[in-house]
């Protein structure tokens, strides 16, 4: 049996200049100086610590992992992200397809957030062509290229543009590696079946992003750090686009996961950070330290000397430093501190707003 498909092709994009946006630059972002609020002293103690363990692991040449849920991006706190970077103390940043999207945002027409609940009624939530199309573009051109999602994404809005080969030498190379190197030869169909489909030309198309001084994939490009990208397929409003391509969006996220798992094979003696991430965090984390863990028992060692600091809103009265509570425990099912529970390590667990503490371990760091 068959099933039937909707045709998303069918669908009525609409610019994302008429969207009414709930989050703007002028008004909603955070400077590195602010000061942070509602900081118990259990929780400042604890951001000194994370604070002392950073600087220890930079110090060693140790890898700091920052992974962050989209609100991160959406709160405003681009600005002191890219401090952490600019100083060095974060080695890593990691984020789901949410927050690649709202950076992008940012970065292209300087506001993000709609109103989903009002856009669902209107049959537009997610609709946005500008989002869609370009963002969906730079990962089919990015996976050609061999870049990761984030990278593909963070090096569009920093070159402010995309290079779109001719569609006669994506046939050669198609031809030439077909025997030899099937895997390239499918990046080059995938993105031969994308301009033909949309009648692009070849060159460089020119994407302005007025605004790329507050994106922070934008920076890591320019930095050189990795800046990796963990989508969910059907989780994010660019699959609502025509010119999404599920093996392109595949192979540019194979590769940042392999990126992030190959950070984590070397988190011995370094700090991880997950901050606002109920899922994508823990589940990376998880896969990524069985396979670092698996490799370092081949060589005769072992990961154990590693620091992680969870951070979230939600309370949880259980003491995690004493294990994982028994499943009859509400706090067994807060799966962000299970997982990281298990894995091996010192595990801290901290409930707090991102923005407090963020500007709270930026200032400890820079103290």
């Amino acid at each position: 049996m068959t099933c039937p498909k909707l045709d998303r092709a069918r669908v009525k994009m609409k610019p994302l200049s008429e969207r009414q946006n709930k989050v703007h630059l002028e008004r909603d972002f955070v400077c590195p100086q602010d000061e942070p609020e509602n900081l118990s002293e259990t929780a400042l103690r604890t951001i000194d610590e994370a604070a002392g363990r950073i600087l220890e692991a930079r110090r060693r040449g140790k890898p700091v992992i920052l992974a962050f849920g989209a609100h991160t991006i959406k709160n405003g706190l681009a600005p002191v992200l890219v401090g952490l970077l600019e100083h060095g103390w974060v080695t890593h940043l990691a984020t789901n397809g949410a927050g690649i999207i709202h950076d992008w945002e940012f970065a292209f027409q300087g506001a993000s957030s709609e109103d989903v609940r009002a856009g669902i009624q209107r049959g537009e939530f997610g609709l946005w062509q500008e989002t869609g199309f370009f963002i969906n573009l730079g990962l089919n051109v990015g996976a050609y290229e061999g870049k990761g999602y984030g990278e593909a994404v963070g090096s569009m809005i920093e070159n402010e543009s995309l290079d779109l080969p001719a569609p006669e030498t994506l046939e050669r190379e198609i031809e030439k590696k077909f025997r030899e190197h099937p895997e390239i030869c499918a990046a080059a169909c995938d993105l031969l079946s994308v301009i033909r489909r949309f009648g692009l030309k070849r060159g460089r198309l020119e994407i302005p992003h007025p605004y790329k001084k507050y994106s922070v994939q934008a920076a890591a490009y320019r930095l050189n750090v990795p800046f990796t990208g963990h989508p969910m397929f059907g989780h994010d409003i660019i699959y609502n686009h025509p010119m999404n391509q599920g093996a392109s969006i595949g192979r540019a996220a194979e590769r940042d996961f392999l990126a992030f798992a190959e950070a984590v094979s070397k988190i011995d003696g370094g700090v991880y950070l997950s901050v606002g991430s109920a899922v994508m965090s823990p589940m990376i984390f998880e896969k990524s330290m069985s396979m670092a863990q698996n490799l370092a028992l081949a060589r005769g060692g072992r990961i154990e000397g590693h620091y992680m600091l969870i951070v979230d809103l939600a309370e949880s009265r259980w003491d995690w430093t004493a294990g994982e509570p028994p499943a009859d425990n509400p706090a067994y099912y807060l799966r962000f501190n299970k997982t990281f529970s298990r894995m091996g390590g010192t595990m801290r667990y901290l409930s707090a707003d991102n923005r407090d503490f963020l500007l709270e371990l930026y200032r400890k760091l820079k103290a």
